[in-house]
């Protein structure tokens, strides 16, 4: 008889399987083409397994996406400091950006993410608005700066989206939409400078 740990163990194996077979699916078929029993069978579980885990295909990609919007929250991000000089904290921030959108598992995360949006708007607005939520690291960081008067910004949502628009477009849209490769710590250091330096130029 397994003990209860073990059981546990292996339910938890068996749900990473699922959220891993499910993945490989949306993104192979897309959201609309996938049933449940192709996530079972790429799964090596039962159908009904599938089911006690997760009871619609909704809900299944509710789980991808939230373990997308988990990767997004790596631990506490840095939170802004009166006395550290701004580039210093800036570069500390995007450089620990660079490395989450340079790993492979929140880009395939991301691709089904935008492939399920691009065929239901409603959906993509929702997961939007998800994600916006869990941009917040950059965001607090402007508006704390800003609120200290050492960025100047009457609109830090605004300035902290150029930031980010700064970062993306070099090491998160060609990795999802055009297959790059992810950035290098070489090449992600040179993005987070650059960033930094145009957003301080501008705003500082």
């Amino acid at each position: 008889m397994e003990s209860g740990s073990t059981h546990q163990r292996l339910t938890d194996r068996k749900r990473v399987a699922i959220i891993n077979a499910a993945i490989e699916e949306f993104l192979a078929t897309g959201y609309d083409a996938t049933s449940m029993d192709r996530i079972a069978a790429r799964a090596n579980v039962s159908k009904r397994t599938v089911y006690n885990h997760f009871p619609s295909k909704e809900a299944l990609f509710a789980a991808i996406l939230h373990q997308l919007w988990d990767a997004t929250h790596d631990g506490d991000a840095p939170s802004y400091q009166a006395d550290k000089p701004l580039r210093a904290q800036l570069l500390t921030l995007l450089e620990r950006k660079l490395r989450l959108l340079a790993g492979e598992s929140f880009l395939s995360l991301a691709r089904v993410a935008i492939a399920a949006g691009i065929h239901s708007p409603e959906r993509a607005r929702d997961m939007v608005a998800r994600m916006g939520e869990r941009e917040e690291d950059l965001t607090a960081w402007v508006r704390a700066a800003a609120a200290h008067g050492r960025i100047k910004t009457d609109d830090p949502l605004f300035a902290a989206m150029q930031l980010q628009a700064l970062v993306k477009a070099f090491a998160f849209w060609p990795q999802v939409t055009m297959g790059q490769v992810p950035l290098d710590g070489k090449e992600q250091k040179r993005i987070a400078e650059a960033a930094a330096d145009m957003f301080l130029a501008r705003y500082a």
